[in-house]
């Protein structure tokens, strides 16, 4: 065990780093991978952390590595460092210069590829210095990657009714029915949402929200929960091929309907009578971010640069 005056030194940021790192993925190379530190360089970091500490923090096999139970004690509270320390970071950028450096912007996929080219349009022409990065991906794992500080902000469909999580309304946007052109309803108005209760709906694949909002759509509208659903496609371009074959019919939402239907002379679109079914798509935040002025400031902007979109901007 590695043994050392407590009060001769004190732990490094990059030592802690490196330890909760391990502790992570009990595996040095997976770790210094991680966090971009060389193998040796990862293992000596932890080596003096536990020297500086005076206690054994990991037990080291040939095989594997675990936690020793003061390991296990003190990787958590060595996340609480890092964190409070990332919090400081972030608040005194928010403060030297707003909309400059990172922003990690996660997007879900029914969402990112209708909206993206007005986000990106906005911060070319209005936060030239701001670093936009975007990650596309579910509901789930955005809010965990918000959680965790692996992303700073969200935009995704509403209401998600999650604690810590503030949510920045951005519009509203109906829903259509996109359908064979020989399909009955094809060309249709005003549609009763009843009208879906018999339908054979072809939807996402499970973890998409599109998919959940969907189906409360047809439960409102009496459709059976043991009616059949055809889970076939994971992406909105393969969905409405499936329809264009004459597989059955799906639910659009109005922004991905250029986009998705133009192209494709065997598919038609039908809309709903009002009040139509629609969706709420939003900015999210961690509650009490630093940079909450900041991000309430980039909604508002959003909201201007979606008014040609066929959406109705949130007051």
């Amino acid at each position: 065990m590695a043994v050392g005056n407590r009060g001769a030194k004190q732990p490094t940021l990059a030592q802690l780093r490196a330890f909760a790192a391990v502790a992570e993925h009990l595996h040095f190379r997976d770790a210094a991978a991680a966090i971009g530190m060389s193998q040796p360089a990862l293992s000596g970091a932890v080596s003096a952390l536990e020297e500086a500490l005076g206690v054994q923090l990991l037990e080291r096999t040939t095989r594997k590595v675990l936690l020793s139970p003061a390991g296990e004690k003190i990787a958590a509270r060595a996340r609480t460092v890092l964190e409070a320390v990332g919090t400081l970071l972030e608040e005194a950028e928010a403060v030297r210069a707003p909309f400059t450096g990172v922003l990690r912007l996660g997007v879900i996929p029914t969402v990112a590829p209708y909206l993206l080219p007005t986000v990106l349009s906005l911060v070319h022409r209005r936060y030239p210095r701001l670093d936009l990065q975007v990650h596309e991906e579910q509901t789930a794992s955005l809010l965990d990657g918000l959680a965790a500080g692996r992303l700073d902000l969200l935009l995704l469909a509403v209401p998600l009714g999650v604690p810590g999580v503030t949510e920045l309304p951005l519009f509203d946007e109906d829903f259509v029915l996109v359908a064979p052109r020989d399909h009955a309803l094809a060309g249709r108005r005003n549609i009763p949402r009843e009208a879906l209760r018999d339908l054979n709906l072809l939807l996402l694949d499970e973890g998409h929200c599109l998919r959940d909002q969907a189906l409360d759509i047809c439960r409102e509208a009496g459709r059976t929960e043991g009616a059949a659903v055809t889970t076939t496609a994971a992406g909105l371009s393969t969905l409405v091929q499936l329809v264009a074959g004459g597989l059955g019919v799906t639910l659009l939402p109005r922004t991905a309907l250029r986009l998705e239907t133009t192209r494709n002379e065997h598919l038609a679109t039908g809309w709903f009578e009002e009040p139509a079914p629609a969706r709420r798509i939003a900015l999210a935040m961690r509650t009490g971010t630093a940079r909450q002025e900041e991000f309430a400031e980039f909604a508002a902007a959003l909201r201007e640069a979606v008014r040609p979109l066929p959406v109705w901007p949130a007051e």
